[in-house]
């Protein structure tokens, strides 16, 4: 039978991000959505203005439906949540459905920032969250978040590979920690607790500039190999290559930054994914 996903993240109308991203490619990796919406956005965040409806109030109901109808999924896939009621949504979610494989990107910061509307209270959520998850993909910020430590911009690898280990022992086995920077390269590390080898440093070419919603991508790759039971570092590497040839068509073809990646022209290399 064809594999499912429920996917719960934001919906942006312009600017290739969250929804707008993991449809696509997850789609061309042989499997079938159901979405979520969390937020709907005119669009992305980083131009100078937006609009913005929390789906909150709509979420319980919406998910009442699916469990109505009896609606099925192998895996689950969560991004941008907005709120500590979304994350209780979440885990109510994860109780009525049975999913074999939960992915979790805890989208909450980046550059050693917080975003603005991660109170305490909903990075604490966040931290008990990704305790149900297979595979978690959170940056370097978002690692140093979830596990209480400073952020600062040498951290190194064993101290990255420590908090990987904290982090498993508490739920996720596996960990991919993206955006990690090394002088003209950028970097993953992959954590995978079945592995003979459990951590490993990946670096691949940084091309430049970097856009808004290469995060998405990643994460809906990591999350489509999940879904078909692949080997997790392969699916790294399949992202990185993925992003990198994106990225330069992106500038080839003059895409504003702020639009995203252009990936559509390469959904191709992920048929058979």
């Amino acid at each position: 039978m064809q594999p499912s996903i429920a996917i719960v993240n934001d919906l942006s109308g312009f600017g290739r991000c969250s929804l707008t991203v993991s449809l696509p490619i997850i789609s061309s990796m042989g499997i079938s959505c159901g979405v979520v919406p969390t937020a709907i956005l005119s669009n992305q965040t980083e131009y100078p203005e937006y609009s913005m409806l929390d789906f909150t109030p709509y979420m319980e109901e919406y998910l009442c439906k699916w469990k109505k109808l009896g609606f099925k999924f192998d895996g689950l896939y969560t991004g941008f949540l907005g709120s500590e009621k979304q994350i209780h949504i979440i885990k109510k979610m994860i109780d009525d459905f049975s999913f074999t494989n939960i992915i979790v990107d805890p989208v909450m910061g980046d550059h050693g920032v917080i975003y603005d509307s991660y109170t305490d209270e909903l990075c604490d959520g966040m931290r008990e969250l990704v305790t149900h998850a297979t595979i978690i993909t959170p940056n370097l910020t978002e690692l140093c978040i979830l596990t209480k430590k400073p952020y600062h911009a040498d951290i190194t690898e064993e101290e990255i590979k420590n908090m990987c280990i904290e982090i498993a022992q508490k739920g996720p086995k596996k960990i991919v920690v993206t955006g990690i920077e090394k002088g003209d390269q950028l970097g993953n590390a992959i954590y995978d607790q079945e592995s003979d080898h459990p951590f490993e440093m990946i670096y691949g070419k940084k091309v430049l500039p970097l856009r808004p919603g290469t995060g998405d991508v990643f994460a809906s790759i990591i999350a489509g190999n999940c879904i078909h039971n692949r080997d997790l570092k392969s699916g790294v590497l399949q992202a990185m290559n993925f992003i990198c040839t994106c990225l330069e068509t992106s500038s080839k073809l003059n895409i504003p930054i702020n639009d995203g990646v252009c990936f559509e022209e390469h959904l191709h290399l992920l048929h058979k994914a």
